[in-house]
């Protein structure tokens, strides 16, 4: 926590980056400062694709992770793909509450 704002890390495939806008601004004016994806890769950032950016990006990720209280996964049709999958398994391991927009296998939703 910040102050009395809880802090929580945006996760999930980078196509998704409306459901992205629309989390960070719903958990926003709920009262949490939210950290999000810089680059949206699968949505157009060409960017992340050149020599070495990618690995720096999902390092980078997990640095946010550990400055947050929880993770927030966008899992738009239940979908969560490699990098997603190691980022909800690097939060598990550092005690995060980890809480998806769609639920998978009964975990804890938003709402």
């Amino acid at each position: 926590m910040v102050g009395k704002y809880k802090v929580i890390t945006l996760c999930g495939s980078t196509r998704f980056k409306d459901a992205f806008m629309e989390m960070q601004k719903r958990l926003t004016l709920e009262g949490n400062i939210v950290i999000s994806v810089g680059l949206f890769g699968h949505s157009g950032d060409d960017e992340v694709w050149t020599e070495g950016t990618k690995e720096m990006l999902d390092d980078m990720h997990k640095r946010k992770i550990d400055m947050a209280d929880e993770i927030f996964v966008i899992n738009v049709g239940g979908y969560v793909g490699d990098s997603t999958q190691s980022e909800i398994d690097y939060a598990s391991k550092m005690g995060k509450v980890i809480r998806y927009l769609e639920n998978p296998e009964n975990k804890c939703t938003f709402g």
